[in-house]
């Protein structure tokens, strides 16, 4: 149009409705095809607008808009002034944000320091050092010992093996400690005095000899189980000693007297070597004397850790190995001002520590310090006569260094012979290892006070820092039946002793059914609850495996999904998500078995309405779960073998070629078996059902085998535990015997009753009441009582009751002649 404005004229408006329909009128005098050329005009009025205008009749705006639009993107501003895009034509890529996400769940461990649950950060980006308290090896491990070192054993797994520190974990054996030393010189003692064969007034006199500072000891203890042991140990000496006396009196020799001073000698042991120590423990001087024990000891330790599949540590040290550094550490303490040396003996100084700005004397239980007793047992029984304690310069300084008496080990050193005191050892040796602060130290809840505040009291005096432990972690007790632990009350369980009874991972899913830092009770409830819950694990694992098993086609593992299996898929990302929560908060294995056993039961309820409806469930959905469940059990070492999936099964090293070996052969001849029985059925040929029932459940289950028979679909092949199986088939058995006497004792009672009732309608209506003269004094001529036993006459309404009665045994009489006359019965 001739009459149309140009863009200058346009432009020019200030009004933007007008302004727009200027525009309008102006385009539609122009042509837009593909390549055509904008001129820097459309580019200006372009800038102009912010969006096409929005009424419909100015579509020739809103053309050309969209037009400029894909060329150029979105209308700039002046102060950024658009180019051309380098390919015309095209369309650009819309701007792109990334995810708002969610914060990641950080580790956090319940640190003693500070009893609160902290966030870990080593100090070394991935790289974690860590300390662990080991045992004193004197005696058997016991129950007490796996409850640290299984529960740390967990820590340190899920540490390394699910959140992927490097973490470095060096352990202890104390090897020289006031028990050890009496212990072995007692068995040596005793050990001679055994192979002296005492002749039996000899024994007699000894024991006599002995039993008096025992009398002693035990009527000033006042610890009600020690009170209890030693009286225990008083009687069973007594009952040994009178056959003694009475064959000495009736001067018996041979081989009866032999037998009686053999049996006085093993009650007395105890008694004797305590004896036999406080008279000849100081001429023991031989240092192998005090190795030996603790050598034979330790190697039980390591047997008894394997056997519970507990990781062996990095690296071991042992006090007898670090006496070199252990001098060094001390001489540092009493050159930094910290310590002090006293007739042969180092102290620590805690007046000098707590009162210096930079350090804190009992920084775990601050509330102990002073605590005598405690601090006493920290020294040992060796250390705290009256002279020893005369030579602190306050009750709470405690020993760096022990001046060695006559009986003891000793090693050469600036203030004299001597030996390691009992908390210096974890200093000196941690010390050498990690050096001036690690991330963690661990050990039980009882050494808090004295032995971990003096580790840390003596450690920092040595680096003069503030930092020796940035994480002290400590198990919680274990209880037996809710009772401490203690031979006086025969509760003390060894951890041989308690493999008799279940294996490794019982023991393991026990711990890890709670926390690693709460007291844990062992009792055959808890127990009870581990097994339930293997067995509840590893059924589900043999019906994964079962369904793997089945023969399908390679596109065949791949099923189209349906609602339950994308809410079962929703399900197990959701506890995936649980889990790792509660991992991340102090290792919260207590919630993550739930959490595991509630995703096992959503799969069970997904399997069985599969099932029910004849249908095959997922394949690949639930082997990504079993596999998952399979790796967690793995990191806490719930599955001490290889195994793909789920439990091992036979003995070890043997699992997998086990069961990829057998079970080929177990499917074939489970077919075969289902054919057999299909031909059985039709044929009607119950001995061949009797002899392929036979199979299933007595000679399979002895082999570790478990047939499953469901009705309309193939057998289920499982390969379990023999032990398992044949417990299984035993309560079987005995829930069947169970139910056969019930099912007797219900027919003989019911005989009793029908013949009770047979025989009560054979009597006439008229002697029904004859023989209870003990009621009844008068009777009329049918037979009905009149009178009461005093002779007073029955009330109307006794009268009447009886009256029914009459009538009921009149009915139930005609009735038993009825049946007579028709020969109803015999």
């Amino acid at each position: 149009r001739a009459d149309a404005p140009d863009y200058r004229s346009i432009l020019s408006i200030s009004d933007e409705a007008a302004r727009a329909q200027a525009l309008n009128e102006h385009l539609s005098t122009r042509s837009y095809v593909q390549g055509y050329s904008l001129s820097q005009a459309d580019v200006d009025a372009f800038r102009q607008l912010s969006a096409p205008p929005a009424d419909p009749q100015l579509f020739h705006v809103v053309r050309w808009f969209r037009h400029i639009e894909a060329l150029l993107g979105s209308p700039c501003g002046k102060v950024q002034p658009c180019g051309l895009q380098a390919s015309k034509g095209r369309r650009v890529q819309p701007q792109w944000s990334p995810p708002a996400g969610t914060q990641p769940c950080r580790l956090h461990l319940y640190n003693s320091l500070t009893r609160n649950k902290e966030v870990f950060i080593p100090q070394d980006g991935k790289k974690v050092t860590w300390y662990c308290c080991g045992p004193t090896v004197y005696d058997a491990s016991h129950m007490g010992h796996a409850r640290s070192y299984i529960s740390f054993d967990i820590l340190r797994r899920v540490l390394k093996d699910y959140f992927k520190f490097d973490v470095f974990y060096c352990m202890n054996i104390t090897d020289i400690d006031d028990k050890i030393i009496r212990r072995a010189r007692q068995n040596h003692l005793f050990q001679q005095y055994r192979e002296k064969r005492p002749e039996a007034a000899q024994l007699l006199e000894d024991v006599r000899a002995a039993l008096t500072p025992f009398l002693v000891k035990l009527n000033e203890t006042t610890d009600a189980d020690k009170k209890q042991m030693l009286e225990r140990i008083q009687h069973a000496v007594q009952l040994a000693t009178e056959p003694l006396e009475k064959a000495v009196q009736s001067r018996l020799t041979g081989e009866e007297v032999t037998s009686h001073v053999e049996a006085l000698l093993e009650e007395a042991k105890d008694l004797l070597s305590d004896w036999l120590d406080s008279t000849l423990g100081r001429d023991v001087t031989d240092n192998s004397i005090f190795s030996e024990l603790p050598k034979f000891w330790e190697g039980e330790f390591h047997r008894d850790m394997e056997a519970l599949n507990v990781l062996p540590p990095d690296v071991l040290t042992r006090v007898s190995e670090y006496v070199p550094e252990i001098v060094d550490f001390v001489q540092k303490i009493v050159d930094n001002g910290y310590g002090y040396v006293s007739n042969g003996s180092v102290y620590f100084d805690t007046v000098k520590f707590a009162s210096s700005e930079k350090h804190s004397y009992g920084k775990l239980v601050p509330e102990a310090v002073g605590d005598q007793k405690a601090l006493q047992e920290g020294e040992g029984d060796l250390s705290i006569s009256a002279d020893r304690l005369s030579e602190k310069r306050s009750p709470n300084d405690f020993a760096l260094w022990k001046a060695s008496k006559p009986g003891e080990p000793s090693w050469p050193c600036p203030w004299g012979k001597g030996r390691p005191g009992w908390h210096i050892e974890c200093s000196a040796m941690a010390g050498t290892l990690l050096g001036a602060s690690m991330d963690i130290h661990g050990g039980g809840f009882d050494l808090r006070f004295p032995h971990h505040d003096n580790e840390l009291a003596q450690s920092e005096a040595y680096f003069e820092n503030d930092c020796w432990v940035r994480y002290f972690l400590h198990t919680g007790h274990l209880t037996i039946a809710g009772c401490k632990m203690s031979k006086s009350l025969k509760n003390f369980i060894t951890i041989k002793d308690a493999l008799k009874k279940h294996s490794a991972r019982q023991l393991r899913l026990a711990f890890l059914m709670h926390s690693w830092k709460d007291t844990l009770d062992y009792s055959s409830n808890t127990m009870e609850s581990a097994l339930q819950y293997e067995k509840f694990l590893n059924e589900f694992f043999l019906n994964v495996k079962d369904i793997l098993r089945a023969p399908v086609d390679v596109t065949g593992q791949f099923e189209k999904w349906g609602e339950e299996e994308a809410e079962l898929n929703k399900n197990f990302y959701d506890k995936k998500t649980e889990i790792h929560k509660a991992l991340c908060d102090n290792v919260d294995t207590r919630t993550v078995m739930e959490e595991m056993r509630a995703l096992v039961s959503q799969c069970n309820l997904y399997m069985a309405a599969r099932k029910a409806v004849r249908r095959r469930p997922s394949r690949a959905l639930l082997e990504n779960i079993a596999l998952y469940l399979t790796h967690m059990l793995k990191i806490f070492g719930a599955i001490e073998e290889e195994s793909s999936l789920g439990f091992p099964v036979g003995g070890p090293g043997t699992s997998l070629s086990l069961e990829s070996t057998v079970m080929p052969y177990l499917q074939v001849l489970s077919e075969f078996r289902e054919g057999v029985r299909k031909i059985a059925r039709e044929q009607k040929v119950p001995e061949v059902l009797q002899l392929s029932d036979a199979l299933r459940d007595d000679i399979l289950p002895e082999l570790g085998v478990r047939f499953e028979d469901h009705e309309g679909l193939p057998t289920v092949v499982k390969l379990v535990d023999r032990n398992t199986l044949l417990k299984e088939r035993e309560e079987k058995r005995r829930v069947e015997e169970e139910k056969r006497k019930k099912k007797e004792e219900a027919a003989r009672r019911k005989q009793e009753q029908e013949a009770a009732k047979l025989a009560k309608m054979k009597i006439p209506p008229s002697e029904m009441f004859l023989s209870e003269t003990d009621k009844y004094s008068k009777f009329d001529e049918n037979g009905l009582p009149t009178h009461d036993m005093e002779g007073k006459e029955l009330s109307r309404g006794q009268a009447k009751k009886l009256k029914k009665l009459f009538e009921a045994q009149e009915k139930l009489h005609k009735e038993y002649l009825q049946m007579a006359q028709n020969g109803s019965f015999q």
